[in-house]
């Protein structure tokens, strides 16, 4: 089984599916970019510049062809024409999807795994093909993207035995995620973040200064005020000839 590696409109769809924030698309592109021909097609990985600008071309497509979130139809991922490269042509959504899928898995190395019911994504997808040739397709996909498929319980399920209508794991490969050998990207991310904001923070202490905190006005009281004794100042409840809530009145 020949092992699927990615393109630029797969990096591209992602960022869409799971509304990668544009601030941060750039350091997605230099990680994947960094692993390499492991992951990446080789001629996207000769040169940073050329794979940015192909990705941002690949947005623009995706854009434009009405493919903008986790809502859009998957089927938008590709024009019309295009070819599937792992699955029969009926199933080119499912491929579309599994490869969404896949590199989530790649972007969160923290993820272990995520759960699918492949017989509901047959609907979710639109997928109208025999149900025989859609269980092999979902073998084949898992196979060239190197996923592994255990039940509920943390088995290994075998896709070519069937599909059952229940929620299965679905991770990377133990030998495809060893060979990534890259740590926790958003981690990495979320520290190379807070030093950018600690060095902003610096800069602007050193340009402008410290800003000194604002007291808040005290109200001046008037003159006697301060005087008024207003524990006095209202009736004394011994010489008070009103009659207290559920107390007798014995002066009648």
């Amino acid at each position: 089984m020949r092992k699927y590696i990615y393109n630029s409109r797969d990096v591209a769809a992602y960022f869409k599916y799971f509304s990668v924030p544009s601030y941060l698309e750039v350091s997605y592109m230099q990680y994947i970019f960094n692993l390499g021909s492991k992951v990446l097609a080789e001629p996207l990985t000769r040169d940073f510049e050329i794979f940015k600008k192909e990705v941002y071309r690949e947005l623009y497509f995706l854009w434009a062809n009405g493919f903008e979130n986790e809502k859009a139809d998957i089927s938008k991922m590709t024009s019309e024409g295009d070819l599937s490269l792992i699955c029969d042509q009926e199933c080119i959504c499912l491929e579309s999807y599994m490869k969404l899928i896949c590199l989530h898995l790649i972007f969160s190395g923290n993820l272990p795994y995520i759960t699918l019911n492949f017989t509901g994504l047959m609907t979710q997808l639109g997928i109208k093909c025999d149900v025989a040739l859609y269980e092999a397709n979902c073998k084949t996909v898992c196979d060239s993207l190197q996923l592994e498929v255990f039940d509920t319980f943390g088995k290994p399920f075998d896709l070519s035995l069937g599909i059952p209508d229940e929620l299965l794991r679905v991770s990377l490969s133990a030998e495809f995620k060893q060979g990534l050998n890259s740590g926790n990207f958003k981690e990495a991310l979320r520290s190379e973040q807070m030093t950018w904001l600690k060095d902003l923070k610096d800069k602007s202490f050193k340009l402008f200064g410290s800003i000194p905190a604002r007291k808040k006005p005290v109200r001046s009281r008037s003159a006697g005020s301060s005087d008024k004794n207003y524990r006095n100042s209202g009736n004394s409840v011994v010489h008070n000839q009103a009659q207290p809530k559920g107390t007798p009145n014995t002066n009648r």
